[in-house]
């Protein structure tokens, strides 16, 4: 057994076992045989490239780990992994601006993995005015900028619920993509009380001055990313649930100029 064999074999048994997966169930999924599933687990056995991808797939494996999986197995992974600014990615960077500046005069934020800010629209930035300038340095995280008693939490009327359904979509993220950030928020921001029933979608209801604005939310991903930064990026957008508040956007994008 080497290191490396035994590496890719861990790594492919953690994630087996993340995904509730027996061998024999793994095994039929890939058409290898269980023998050979078990070898590669405990390293005695190297898998080819083309069954690393495949155990990739079975496994809902996500990019950022499938590269991983690659490396541990000695190849070289089968996706890329670039700067957001890199020449490659300008079709993309095109996409994001269109995107933001079509959402206007509506907020639209873009983030990452971690839910860090990669960059918004300005109606985003104007639901931000008077937010302390710590909680506005680089890397802006949005969950900490949304919960935070410094930052939107106390405009945020239906905190409870927003909180809620806030962490419990990072806890599935947790869970299928095992992403340490995510799990950095979780012991952060702990939801002790009982959940909330939203009605059938859950709208953010944020202060503004005398006003409250009521938002319906929507969230955007690229299909079939080749691309561990591109794969994930999300793209919300707030969209407004009333007159009043479609009312309010308007006038402050008006009054910006």
């Amino acid at each position: 057994m080497t290191t490396m064999t035994s590496e890719v074999g861990s790594l492919v048994r953690h994630w087996r076992q993340r995904r509730r997966l027996s061998q024999q169930a793994l095994s039929d999924q890939c058409g290898v045989s269980t023998r050979h599933l078990s070898c590669i687990e405990t390293g005695r056995a190297r898998p080819s490239p083309t069954m690393v991808g495949q155990l990739s797939e079975a496994l809902a494996v996500p990019l950022r780990e499938r590269r991983r999986l690659f490396t541990a197995a000695g190849f070289v992974p089968d996706t890329t992994e670039l700067p957001l600014d890199a020449p490659a990615l300008a079709e993309v960077n095109d996409a994001l601006e269109q995107i933001l500046a079509g959402h206007e005069p509506y907020p639209a934020l873009v983030i990452d993995g971690g839910w860090d800010l990669v960059t918004a629209n300005e109606a985003a930035y104007r639901l931000l005015a008077g937010v302390p300038s710590e909680l506005l340095e680089p890397p802006v995280n949005v969950v900490r900028l949304s919960l935070d008693p410094r930052g939107l939490a106390p405009r945020i009327a239906n905190l409870d619920e927003w909180r809620a359904a806030i962490m419990s979509r990072i806890r599935h993220e947790h869970d299928t993509t095992g992403d340490p950030r995510l799990a950095a928020l979780l012991a952060e921001f702990p939801v002790t009380r009982p959940h909330p029933t939203p009605g059938i979608v859950l709208t953010l209801r944020l202060r503004a001055g005398d006003d409250v604005l009521t938002f319906l939310t929507t969230t955007t991903v690229f299909g079939t990313p080749g691309d561990v930064t591109v794969a994930e990026l999300a793209i919300e957008a707030l969209y407004p649930a009333d007159a009043a508040t479609r009312a309010a956007l308007a006038a402050s994008d008006q009054a910006a100029g």
